[in-house]
């Protein structure tokens, strides 16, 4: 990566992209972001520049990476929902990767997942499988970072299980909760992946904290910090799903998909590299468990409650 080229963010206003973002703008580099938020540069200063995704318009995507160096993509979706499917996120995401190669992007910094397949019966990690191939087959030199579940400031899944520990009187676990869990730092996955855009060499690699919880130690580890009395309370899989829909239903929210709870019993969250960053899920917990799960976030819409 040039020093002070133009680097491209897909979704700089979002979770991880935002602290990309923050992170080449102190180093001086020039900032565009693609984005389909509608709301100007606030955060930072209008330092940014924005444009739309444009994946139906491919002549428009190409032009507005044009003269870009790198692409740092974090393109992709949690669930289905509201005529977005994984199969129309695989198809705008092979649009960003052909847009780059035809605008002359040197290399590419893909955010994955841990344990991606093309085989996989969740279309989640089957769509991240089919997007890395395309990487791969690309003419883009390329860098792949494959966290299992990202923790840190506005990161939903962490605060919204303390949220429910604060709460409510119950958590309902699925199963038998044995299965695992592999938490990995926000900026020590921005960092990662703006130091792997420096590097020529192509590297596909797991982003892992230095633990790994058994997600009923996980649970306890966190009523300890926050002196939470709840009962965890393990339920079938299917008792467990309704109950999250309906609750969902009250907070106007998707708390956890039939997929995710698959997911999450097939120990697809954690990774078995070694840890390639530094910090502690619970000392980052404890740092911060005066403001931890006080306002349950959002996924539809990013609003606090």
């Amino acid at each position: 990566m040039n020093d002070n080229g133009v680097c491209i963010v897909t979704g700089a206003f979002g979770y991880t992209g935002r602290h990309i973002t923050r992170r080449l703008l102190d180093r001086g580099y020039r900032v565009r972001t693609l984005t389909s938020r509608r709301r100007s540069d606030e955060e930072f200063g209008g330092r940014v520049d924005v444009y739309p995704f444009n994946f139906d318009a491919p002549d428009e995507l190409v032009q507005s990476m044009q003269g870009a160096d790198m692409l740092f993509n974090t393109y992709w979706i949690r669930f289905e929902r509201g005529g977005m499917t994984f199969e129309k996120a695989v198809k705008n995401s092979l649009a960003l990767i052909s847009a780059a190669e035809q605008a002359g992007v040197r290399r590419i910094v893909h955010i994955s997942i841990a344990n991606p397949s093309i085989d996989s019966p969740f279309p989640y990690y089957s769509g991240k499988a089919r997007v890395e191939k395309a990487i791969l087959e690309s003419r883009l030199s390329y860098a792949i970072v494959r966290p299992c579940v990202i923790f840190g400031d506005k990161g939903i899944l962490i605060n919204n299980i303390a949220w429910f520990l604060r709460h409510t009187p119950v958590f309902g676990v699925p199963g038998s909760g044995k299965y695992g869990i592999s938490p990995v730092f926000v900026e020590d996955v921005a960092d990662l992946a703006v130091d792997l855009a420096r590097k020529d060499e192509n590297i596909v690699l797991d982003a892992v904290g230095p633990e790994t919880f058994e997600f009923n130690d996980l649970l306890l580890t966190m009523k300890k910090t926050l002196q939470s009395r709840t009962l965890i309370m393990h339920l079938p899989p299917a008792a467990a799903i309704f109950a999250a829909g309906i609750i969902g239903k009250l907070l106007g929210d998707v708390i956890l998909t039939k997929d995710e709870v698959g997911e999450l019993m097939s120990g697809l969250l954690v990774s078995s590299s070694p840890p390639t960053c530094a910090m502690r899920l619970s000392d980052w917990m404890d740092a911060n468990k005066d403001w931890l799960g006080k306002s349950y976030m959002s996924e539809i819409g990013s609003r606090r409650r």
